[in-house]
């Protein structure tokens, strides 16, 4: 036999020496493209697994996991024998060659990914990052994934309700498109992607099998760009279409309703390659699938196509042999092409036909659960001392009243500060009637259920320039972040998702970082008593040797008993007393205020203070519950400053605050663990009680009201003239 192109798909030598020894002969073509697939880093995750396995190892003792870390997204217990399930994924790599349907599509795949929990997905959020601003290629970025967010999701049927979108220089060429989804079931409703059950058929519904995305994991996810912008191999993007995925949602929650299935996996990355193997293998059985009937798009098409295509909007059921008739009536209703492709066997293996010829006969476990594991090298960056001392003490501050105003403005229409209204208007953020808090609020809020009040909140949050830094700070600040954007809604934080996004895994100073960062989020976790659920590690995302800031993302869900007590961001009441809670230090390393006025980027970030996220967490629920705030706003990327400006904004109502010490520290420090809050004067010393109660610092800033932001003896500013620097950005730069 001639040699096989195993390098081409991405294959290491001792990964094809490993595949020939676990067959004990080369493998068939079918079987060499399914290696690869499975054993690419999208799906195998080889560089983490040694590193992610702390988010077990290190989880906080919790009664709210109903399945953790392993199955298509992690269950939460949310009370009434209600339970939520929520995942963030990316799809970066696909944004940047096709910016529309690499970011519909990955909308697309997390939301199937609920659906097979056996959830009905009732919210989305999606963190966004891209280049400078006025770079030549972020406006088509930009607009194609934005409108591609957009048009899917609102297509669906389904809420955006938050996220981000940030832009810096390391983006540049590898933009990063994080989505995530929520959905909602009760206990007894969960499923799982397991083919149990001898004789059990196997169903493939949903959209034709196709040409598109045919290699995306093994090639475009593993891929760095190079110089010019694209990847060296260029695989096709999957095509999506909302409509279809909407029925097949639908068709498959009555499914599910009914009992007609035993099992469910979606197919997303590596398609039926990963779906077959992965059932198989978590369901302990074997399976045979006649991959000639799979409806094609394409009739020309290879079996090595067919088993590795990801085209979408594709679910495979594991289905018992007397329900079968219901279940094709029942897609047969709904629209739905549904085809029994093989069944269920007892010899442990996976066999794939092609016309009466076996083309593969693999144990499962081996392409789904027993790829290779790497222990890559560490190494320390070697400028990372240097940019750690590179402190930004020497930077010139504004010392003015009027230097800090013009600061403050500066800050306010920046591209990382600036009103996200142009992107945000595009999704539909009240579909369903569900949405209680949407963007631009701290954390979306949602109703589980039309015949309840009880709620979730969410919030997805991350900071490159801290995490370059500080791996291990920077994983933790995001997560506090998140943390607090969920407790000023006044929900209790529960449970985490992440997306860490990263270079070359083969560059030891990525992996350091990785390394890092995994251990400050579980570290995190662990300190705040919200454990991990799942997520996603992208790799490669890099042009050319220069790797991306290590960015992870990370998506807190928390659980509000009553939304109607649910806490806004913004000023709602004029004559309310402003309160600061939290403590403030000269904390400037990676802040807002260096980057966008001096350009620097050195030093340390902020301290993580978790034990204070945690009382500041608790001191906020309580006040909520108690009905005390009339609004609550993290303080975070920009300062004090910053949060006063939106707060402000927000509805119109201005503010008279005097601030204690340093004026310019005071505004744009961002320091962690802290919040403003307003309240009524009745409601101040029950404030002040609850304050005391949890040891949190509080200073009495002002009132609330007035058309100014009127910084007492420093500077006063019209509302007005913030609103127009603060909307201006992103329609004069993305237009």
């Amino acid at each position: 036999m001639s040699e096989q192109p195993y390098a081409e798909l991405g294959l290491k030598d001792d990964e094809y020496a490993r595949i020939c020894e676990i067959l004990g002969r080369k493998p068939s073509d079918t079987e060499l493209a399914m290696y690869s697939v499975m054993w690419s880093e999208h799906c195998s995750y080889k560089s983490s697994k040694v590193h992610l396995r702390q988010f077990g190892e290190k989880a906080p003792e919790t009664d709210v996991l109903l399945v953790g870390i392993g199955e298509n997204a992690g269950v939460v217990d949310v009370g009434d024998g209600l339970a939520v399930t929520f995942k963030v994924e990316s799809h970066n790599h696909p944004s940047y060659v096709e910016p529309y349907q690499g970011a519909a599509t990955g909308v697309g795949g997390i939301v199937r990914d609920i659906l097979t929990m056996g959830a009905r997905p009732i919210a989305v959020m999606d963190s966004l990052r891209f280049g400078e601003i006025d770079h030549p290629d972020t406006r088509r970025l930009v607009g194609g994934v934005v409108a591609g967010v957009g048009g899917y999701g609102n297509c669906l049927g389904l809420p955006n309700i938050g996220g981000e979108v940030v832009f810096d220089p390391t983006y540049a060429g590898n933009p990063l498109v994080n989505a995530l989804c929520i959905g909602v079931l009760r206990h007894e409703q969960i499923q799982l992607a397991r083919a149990e059950g001898v004789g059990n058929k196997v169903v493939l519904l949903g959209a034709k099998t196709g040409r598109d995305g045919i290699g995306g994991v093994s090639v475009l996810a593993s891929a760095t760009f190079n110089e010019e912008g694209g990847p060296s191999k260029r695989p096709s993007v999957q095509v999506g279409d909302p409509f279809t995925e909407k029925v097949v949602i639908e068709c498959c929650l009555e499914l599910f309703d009914r009992g007609l299935v035993t099992g469910i996996q979606d197919l997303g990355g590596a398609g039926l390659s990963c779906a077959t193997s992965e059932t198989a293998s978590h369901g302990g059985s074997g399976m045979l699938v006649d991959l000639d009937l799979v409806p094609l798009r394409e009739p020309s098409m290879t079996p090595v196509e067919v088993i590795t295509s990801e085209s979408q909007e594709r679910m495979l059921a594991i289905v018992r042999p007397g329900d079968v008739d219901d279940v094709l009536a029942l897609c047969e209703r709904w629209g739905v092409l549904a085809t029994v492709i093989g069944e269920v066997t007892d010899t442990g293996r996976l066999q794939v036909r092609w016309h009466g010829d076996v083309v593969v006969d693999v144990p499962p476990a081996s392409l789904a659960d027993e790829g290779p594991v790497y222990e890559r090298p560490l190494a320390r960056p070697a400028d990372q001392d240097a940019l750690q001392a590179d402190v930004p003490d020497a930077l010139a501050r504004p010392r003015t009243g009027a230097e800090l105003a013009e600061t403050l403005l500066r800050l306010a229409g920046s591209p990382n500060l600036a009103s996200r209204r142009w992107v945000t208007e595009q999704y539909d953020r009240y579909v369903l009637g569900g949405t209680v808090l949407a963007m631009p609020h701290d954390s979306g809020v949602v109703r589980l259920t039309d015949d309840s009040d009880r709620g979730v909140a969410l919030a997805l949050d991350g900071n490159g320039r801290y995490a370059r830094l500080d791996p291990y700070a920077g994983a933790q600040l995001a997560l506090a972040e998140a943390y607090r954007n969920v407790s000023v809604s006044g929900a209790r934080p529960l449970a985490v998702t992440n997306c860490l996004n990263f270079g070359s895994p083969e560059d030891p100073e990525v992996m350091w970082q990785f390394a890092e960062a995994t251990r400050g989020l579980a570290d995190g976790c662990r300190e705040l008593g919200v454990p991990v659920t799942g997520g996603n590690v992208s790799f490669y995302n890099q042009t050319g040797a220069t790797a991306i800031n290590p960015t992870p993302v990370v998506g807190v869900l928390g659980v509000i008993d009553d939304v109607n007590l649910r806490v806004p961001s913004g000023f709602t009441r004029v004559g309310d007393v402003v309160v600061l809670l939290g403590e403030t230090y000269d904390e400037l390393g990676g802040s807002e205020w260096a980057w966008v006025v001096h350009g620097h980027l050195g030093g340390r970030p902020p301290k993580p203070r978790l034990a204070a996220e945690r009382a500041l967490s608790a001191a906020l629920r309580t006040a909520a519950a108690d009905g005390l705030l009339s609004s609550a706003h993290d303080v975070s990327d920009g300062g004090l400053g910053q949060t006063l400006v939106e707060a402000a904004l927000l509805h119109g109502i201005g503010a008279t605050v005097t601030l204690a010490g340093d004026p310019f520290v005071a505004l744009f420090s961002e320091s962690a663990a802290r919040a403003v809050v307003t309240c009524a004067d009745a409601d101040v010393d029950r404030l002040l009680e609850i304050a005391a109660e949890f040891d949190l610092a509080v200073t009495r800033l002002g009132r609330t009201g007035g058309d100014t932001l009127d910084v007492t003896e420093q500077f006063t500013t019209p509302l007005d003239r913030l609103r127009d620097v603060h909307e201006a950005t992103l329609p004069k730069h993305l237009s």
